[in-house]
């Protein structure tokens, strides 16, 4: 559409964020633009010497109610929602004595910091609403970030072009949608109680950054985050090698989480194909890494490995004997170390992730065929103090301490899972089996003996003793389970027949 005309040209300035807000206040009146604004925002503009008419003189309407109406006027929603294509429209602003307003520039409350009544906006939304509806004649901008571009268009065409107000005003329904879903979560956040599941979910997500591709090179791949909302990925550091991938940063996800879940002492996770294929706890992060790369040297080929810790000289060392390895993500390195690894290893993509432990609470989604499966997200409910021994041989000190490490890994493999452990490493792990029998008889052929005498994790309950004499065939001294089955009476005889230690959890711990 054809520029405004020069006498018509007006801007409604009404930002909380005032970035830049002066510069572009200045920008305008250089090309001949008359401002309006109000409040923080007008004082602002007035205090850097620039001439600004405040919205009360605009519409001969005092502020009210607190500031609570302020740009609610029909001097101000006429100008910003009049069809300027439309002759009634031209007309009823000439009749009511309504200026056109041909810029809003609006940013709202920052309600996800600060929630709250007061910090809920209603003027604010409204314009910035109306001035997105009517983007074939008025430009919007919420973004600090787009100021430049606006005043270039303004300078060297004389108006904003349709793509640019159309992009506009899409940034700007997603900034209000935000906004809107950021109040719906803070209700049901105070709610008594609160809402685990509440009736609606509202996501609103930006894109971040756009990936190498998908789970495959044909499928086209993002990293999206809730507005607003910082994720750990955001501070993630890669110091080598090509772009991630969508499953680089599935499996580093579920390595640096298994890697975060293991207590305070070394820990390395290492992932292949979103399961671990080595878990190990040591007295140094070299000593983890080598124990977990030792569980399965073949699977660990190409992997994710995660630590806990900072990686130092002595841990490069354990990985140039290694096999390669696609991702390894850590909290930091020792001086030259990241060097060193580039140097040997050119293709491994090296990341410092300086959050702090991922995050365990809210709600996971999954896309299913028309809609989404919600829970809550995965932790572990019952500690090992309140687990059950249901056997005549109670488990040793040691055997527990087995156990619990077992059936923390456990919970990280994909079901039906297996993990027979010993002396804080995943000996042997068997994942994503149709039965449990097969998935303990892959964990103990990984093992190879190297378990026995220490504990066999079992993500649900036996339903038979069949799992139970696997177990016991493998060499394990304890099993963990979470019990609950009708045939509980059957395995708990069988343990006791096999002289197997046996404690229920209550709790099982598929994942799919």
């Amino acid at each position: 559409m054809p520029a405004p005309e020069p006498e018509a040209r007006s801007a409604l300035l009404s930002v909380f964020d005032k970035t830049g807000i002066v510069a572009l206040a200045g920008g305008l009146l250089e090309l001949g633009w008359e401002l309006i604004s109000s409040g923080g925002t007008a004082r602002v503009i007035a205090e850097a010497g620039l001439p600004v008419t405040d919205v009360a003189d605009h519409t001969g309407s005092p502020i009210m109610l607190g500031h609570r109406v302020v740009t609610l006027h029909p001097k101000i929603h006429g100008g910003i929602l009049a069809d300027r294509d439309n002759p009634e429209h031209r007309a009823d602003l000439v009749a009511n004595d309504i200026v056109p307003i041909d810029l809003v520039v609006g940013n709202l409350y920052p309600f996800r910091d600060e929630p709250g009544i007061e910090m809920i906006d209603i003027g604010g939304p409204t314009m910035v609403r109306a001035a997105a509806k009517n983007h074939a004649h008025v430009g919007i901008a919420v973004d600090p970030a787009d100021y430049p571009t606006i005043l270039e268009e303004l300078r060297s065409v004389g108006w904003l072009t349709e793509a640019t107000r159309r992009r506009l005003a899409r940034a700007a329904f997603a900034h209000t949608a935000a906004y809107d879903a950021s109040i719906v979560g803070w209700l049901d956040a105070t709610d008594d109680p609160p809402a685990t599941l509440p009736p609606t979910i509202h996501l609103a997500l930006e894109r971040t950054d756009v990936l190498r591709y998908g789970e495959n090179p044909h499928q086209a791949g993002a990293r999206y985050r809730s507005i607003g909302e910082a994720s750990m990925w955001d501070t993630v550091e890669q110091h080598s090698g090509v772009a991630l991938s969508y499953l680089n940063l599935f499996d580093a996800d579920a390595a640096w989480r298994l890697a975060h879940d293991l207590g305070d002492g070394p820990a390395v996770a290492i992932i292949k194909h979103a399961n671990p294929c080595g878990v190990a706890v040591g007295s140094d992060v070299a000593a983890a890494y080598a124990r977990a790369f030792e569980c399965d040297p073949r699977s660990a080929f190409g992997g994710i490995v995660a630590t806990n810790q900072t990686i130092n000289l002595a841990t490069v060392e354990a990985m140039e004997a290694a096999a390669q390895a696609d991702v390894v993500i850590a909290p930091g390195y020792d001086p030259g170390v990241v060097e060193r690894l580039i140097a040997k290893r050119k293709n491994t993509r090296i990341l410092t992730a300086v959050a702090a432990e991922p995050a365990t609470d809210g709600l996971e989604l999954r896309q299913i065929g028309g809609g989404f499966l919600v829970q809550e997200a995965h932790h572990f409910a019952s500690p090992p103090q309140s687990w059950q021994v249901v056997t005549d041989r109670r488990p040793t000190e040691s055997e527990m301490k087995d156990a619990a490490f077992a059936w923390r890994v456990c919970g990280h493999v994909t079901s039906n899972a297996i993990v027979l452990a010993r002396d804080g490493v995943a000996w042997g792990i068997g994942a994503g089996q149709q039965n449990r029998v097969e998935a303990g008889e892959i964990a103990a052929s990984k093992a190879d003996g190297r378990a026995e005498g220490g504990a066999c994790a079992s993500d649900a309950f036996y339903p038979f003793p069949d799992g139970i004499h696997a177990a016991a065939d493998s060499g394990a001294a304890v099993i963990v389970q979470p019990g609950g089955s009708m045939g509980d009476g059957a395995t708990i005889e069988a343990a006791n027949e096999r002289g197997v230690a046996m404690v229920f959890t209550g709790e099982r711990h598929f994942l799919h």
